[in-house]
């Protein structure tokens, strides 16, 4: 099961990009504000699991990633 982590842009050099979906810090997902990346993975990655790398809030499934990227910080409005 893939699970989700949101992250401070300015801790990327933390991340093991190959324990991540992502390939860099610019393949991550990216709040409007450019301040928060989200990493996906599959088997979690050692700098999740001793906390070298402090993420902001949880790990998230698919579905409360998908309820995040949907919000304000994350989504521009859809034009009516």
């Amino acid at each position: 099961m893939r699970q989700y982590a949101v992250i401070n842009l300015e801790n990327t050099d933390k991340v093991i990009f190959s324990q991540v979906n992502q390939s860099s810090a610019q393949t991550m997902r990216r709040n409007l504000a450019n301040t928060e990346g989200l990493l996906s993975w599959s088997t979690e990655p050692s700098f999740i699991t001793n906390s070298s790398l402090p993420i902001v809030g949880s790990v998230m499934t698919h579905s409360e990633a998908l309820e995040l990227m949907a919000t304000p910080e994350w989504s521009e409005p859809m034009p009516e």
